[in-house]
C-alpha cells in the first residue's frame, strides 16, 4: 500500500509538473484579468479584439495629435456650437462626425439629427462612414474604422478616420509627423486566449502625407516650368500677401497688425495667418493651404492662394 501510495504521489508530481511546463509556456500570451476589459475575457471562440496599449496611449506625440484634431474640429464646427473635449466620449455616436463631414464636404447627409438608441447612432454612423469610404476609398485609402469600432470608442479607429479627413480636405493644421500607437490584439483559440502587439502608424511625414492626393494642374505647372516660380517664394513671409490684400480691398492695413520686416518663423507664420484672415473679411473661402506651408516655401500650396486671389479679384475694376 506505501508503494502504491508513493507510485501515485510521484505520478502526480509528474502531472504537476507537465501541467506547470504547458503553463509557463502560455504564460506570455495570457494577459492577466486586470489587463483586459470583460468584453475581451467574453470572447467566442475565435473571435478576436483590440485595445489601444495603456503605454501609447500616455505618448506624448500621440496625445498632441489628439489636440491637434480636437482642436481642428471645434475651429471647424464653430458656428454649430459644439464644442469636442475627447475623442472617444464624443465622436461615437456619429452626431459630432455627421456635422463634421457636412461641413467639409458641403453635403447634406439624409440621417435623422439627433438620436439616443444603440441601434439610431449605429445607423447614423452606417451613413456617414459609407459617405466618407465612397471618397477616401477611391484615393487608396485602407478602411482602418468601421461602425462597431467607432461606436465601441475605438481611440486608433477615430484617429486614423479624423487624419483622413484632415488629410484628404487639405485641413489648415499641421499633423505631428511619425505618430505611431501600439495595439494589443486579443484573439481566442481552442478556449485560450491570446495576445499580441501590433504597431499602427497614424502619421508620416508632412511631405508623404500631403503627397497622397492626386497631381492637379499645378503639379503638371510645376513639373514644366519650375524655374518661372521662383518669384511665388517672395510670398513666403506673408508681407506681400498682406498688402496685396490692402490693396485688392482698396485699404491701408495697419503696420502693427504684422511684422514688415519679419525675421522668425514664427513671424512668417502670422503674417500668412493675418493675410488668410484678411482674405476671409472680403468674403473669401478659408484658404486650405496652411500658413507654414506657405513659409516653408510650398509652392503648390501658395499658388493656390494666389489662383483664389486671382478668380476672385480678376474682374474687379
Amino acid at each position: 500500500m506505501a508503494g502504491l501510495l508513493c507510485g501515485t504521489k510521484k505520478r502526480k508530481q509528474v502531472s504537476d509538473l507537465q501541467e506547470e511546463g504547458k503553463n509557463a509556456i502560455n504564460a506570455p500570451l495570457l494577459p492577466s484579468s486586470a489587463d483586459l476589459l470583460p468584453e475581451e475575457l467574453l470572447l467566442d471562440e475565435s473571435a478576436e479584439k483590440t485595445m489601444l496599449d495603456p503605454t501609447s496611449r500616455e505618448n506624448p506625440k500621440f496625445k498632441e495629435l489628439q489636440k491637434v484634431l480636437i482642436d481642428w474640429i471645434n475651429n471647424e464646427l464653430e458656428e454649430e456650437r459644439i464644442i469636442v473635449k475627447d475623442l472617444e466620449e464624443d465622436l461615437y455616436d456619429g452626431q459630432v462626425l455627421q456635422k463634421l463631414f457636412e461641413k467639409l464636404s458641403g453635403r447634406k447627409l439624409n440621417v435623422a439629427e439627433v438620436t439616443q438608441s444603440e441601434i439610431g447612432q449605429k445607423q447614423k454612423l452606417q451613413t456617414v462612414l459609407e459617405a466618407v469610404n465612397d471618397l477616401l476609398r477611391p484615393q487608396g485609402w485602407t478602411i482602418e474604422w468601421g461602425v462597431d469600432l467607432i461606436h465601441c470608442k475605438n481611440l486608433v479607429a477615430i484617429v486614423y478616420l479624423l487624419v483622413a479627413l484632415a488629410m484628404h480636405f487639405l485641413a489648415p493644421i499641421r499633423l505631428p509627423e511619425h505618430v505611431s500607437v501600439q495595439v494589443v490584439v486579443v484573439k481566442k483559440r481552442e478556449g485560450i486566449l491570446q495576445t499580441s502587439h501590433v504597431t499602427k502608424e497614424l502619421t508620416t511625414t508632412t511631405e508623404m502625407m500631403m503627397g497622397r492626393f492626386e497631381r492637379d494642374a499645378f503639379d503638371t505647372l510645376l513639373d514644366h516650368a519650375p524655374d518661372k516660380l521662383n518669384v511665388v517664394k517672395t510670398f513666403a513671409d506673408g508681407v506681400y500677401l498682406v498688402l496685396l490684400m490692402g490693396l485688392l480691398e482698396d485699404y491701408f492695413v495697419p503696420l502693427y497688425n504684422f511684422y514688415l520686416t519679419p525675421e522668425s518663423f514664427e513671424q512668417k507664420v502670422h503674417n500668412v495667418a493675418f493675410a488668410f484672415e484678411l482674405m476671409q473679411d472680403g468674403g473669401l473661402k478659408k484658404p486650405k493651404a496652411r500658413p507654414e506651408d506657405v513659409v516653408n516655401l510650398n509652392l503648390k500650396s501658395t499658388l493656390r492662394v494666389l489662383y483664389n486671389l486671382f478668380t476672385n479679384y480678376k474682374s474687379a475694376e
